[in-house]
This record gives C-alpha cells, sequence and structure tokens, in this order.
C-alpha cells in the first residue's frame, strides 16, 4: 500500500512495532545511501543496501542487480527487527530503490507493508522526528513464509510468453535508451523484441511522488484487455516502482523481471531490437 508522508507518521504514533526500511542509494555512489542514514534518518528506521541486501552476487546470467538468495533476505530483516509481524514502512529519495524493496517484500507475503510516498526531506519538513542512532532490537526469528512465484519473472519466461496477444512486455528505461540510441551500462544497446516503452519516471509527479490513482489508471489503461503484464528495465530496480504504480492503478497480474535487460543480453542468442 501506497502511503502519504503523513499517513506514515500516524502509523509510526499507533504502532510501537513499526520499522521503517531506509533504502536510498545511489548507482553512481554506492557508498551514498548507507553514509546518508548514519547522518540522519527517520526514528525506528533501520539500512538496506540496494547491492548488499536487496540484490544477490552478480554472475555471468541474472543481470546486474540479480536476485538476492531469499533465505540470506529473510536473515537480514530479521537482523534488523523485522519478522512476519513486523509493520514495515519504506522510503527513500526517488520511489526506485524503495520500490525493489517494496516488491521483495511482496515477494515473500509480507503481510503489512507500506511505501512511503515521499522522502526525508518531506517528513523533516513536517517537523517528525529524525535520529542519528539504530534503536531497533533483532528478531530471532522471521517465521514461515511463501514465494508467491506469480510476481516474478526469469529469461526463460519472457521468452516463452513475451509474443503471446493477450501478455504486454514494458520496458522502464528511458526512450533513448529504449531504441538504442544511448546506452551508458549495458554492453548491447536495444530492447527485448515486442517490448513497449513506458518509462518509469511517467509515473511519478513533479515532486518525484507516485501519481494519483486516477492517473494511473489512465496512463496505463492501453494494457487494460490484457491477461498478463512482465515489467523490466536495464537491471531489475526502475522496473519496480511501474510495478508498484500498476497495482496501484489495480492491475494484479503483473511480474517483474528481476534479471532485466542485462540478464537477457547475457544470452548471446537472444535477439535485440533497436527501433
Amino acid at each position: 500500500m501506497i502511503v502519504s508522508v503523513k499517513e506514515a507518521f500516524e502509523l509510526y504514533e499507533q504502532d510501537p512495532s513499526i520499522v521503517f526500511a531506509d533504502c536510498r542509494f545511489s548507482l553512481q555512489d554506492p557508498s551514498w545511501g548507507k553514509s546518508a542514514y548514519d547522518k540522519q534518518h527517520i526514528s525506528k528506521a533501520v539500512y538496506f543496501d540496494l547491492e548488499e541486501d536487496l540484490s544477490g552476487k552478480v554472475e555471468e546470467i541474472g543481470g546486474r542487480h540479480p536476485l538476492p538468495p531469499l533465505d540470506a533476505f529473510i536473515k537480514r530483516l530479521t537482523n534488523r527487527g523485522i519478522n512476519q509481524q513486523t509493520p514495515v514502512i519504506i522510503y527513500d529519495q526517488n520511489r526506485a530503490f524503495a520500490s525493489r524493496m517494496y516488491w521483495l517484500l511482496n515477494l515473500i507475503g509480507h503481510p503489512k507493508v507500506y511505501l512511503m510516498n515521499g522522502g526525508l526531506e518531506e517528513w523533516l519538513d513536517h517537523g517528525y522526528p529524525t535520529t542519528q542512532n539504530n534503536t531497533v532490537t533483532q528478531k530471532n526469528d522471521y517465521g514461515s513464509y511463501n514465494v508467491h512465484e506469480s510476481l516474478l519473472a526469469d529469461q526463460a519466461y519472457v521468452k516463452k510468453h513475451k509474443d503471446q496477444s493477450d501478455v504486454t512486455l514494458i520496458d522502464s528505461r528511458s526512450y533513448e535508451r529504449y531504441i538504442g540510441a544511448h546506452e551508458p551500462i549495458d554492453h548491447k544497446a536495444g530492447h527485448i523484441p515486442g517490448a513497449k516503452n513506458s518509462e518509469w519516471t511517467n509515473i511519478l509527479d513533479e515532486n518525484k511522488r507516485f501519481k494519483t490513482k486516477e492517473e494511473l489508471q489512465a496512463y496505463f489503461s492501453p494494457y487494460l484487455n490484457k491477461k498478463e503484464i512482465i515489467v523490466y528495465c536495464g537491471s531489475g530496480v526502475t522496473a519496480a516502482p511501474n510495478v508498484v504504480a500498476l497495482w496501484e492503478a489495480g492491475f494484479s497480474n503483473v511480474r517483474l523481471y528481476v534479471g532485466s535487460f542485462s540478464d537477457w543480453i547475457s544470452n548471446p542468442e537472444n535477439e535485440i531490437e533497436t527501433s
């Protein structure tokens, strides 16, 4: 569930068991997020690093930010004071990294998880409490969990389903990267054949907050008749906000291709389009 900063504070006041997950991160400076957390963060927040906590080891296949081993992810949750009964409110600076964490918690069926539609700056603007300390006590055990496979797609799944008429494949990267005109990261340029371009920033307003449910419903209306939507980006990070926005718009048949384009191009047999 997406909640405003004010709603997040109200939840924080009402429930002493709540833990905030600070997911601030910079792909250009991977140490920035943890440094920012150490300087100041929301009270009762713990830090989750995109590459250390929300991704697995990079190998020849799987992409630049592969799915983390879920048992290891569960262990990181308990080490930071989160078990199955813990309500979690997630935030970052731009909705991308928080959405990745939000998707992961939905993947394991975490019962109470919220994505705060705003960052630390807006929290501070309201005068809400922050700290430099970590006051959360780790848990001994997370409890049982079930992986919701229907939220997940891998390379084989994309290959099998992408050309079906009732399936839409969404590329969440910029149009320039989609058409292959500019590729600053991956060693090949273009997109997975048949994919539609829907840049992830289009679902945010000028303050980097998710647009309203009605606006998102209108934006994604071309896909209303689709049985399933598969979303990807470069490495399964900025696709996550599109997944969250689709959920907010009422779509339930949405899968994240975690490996995304960086996994797709790891197979030299996979075709790429550039138009």
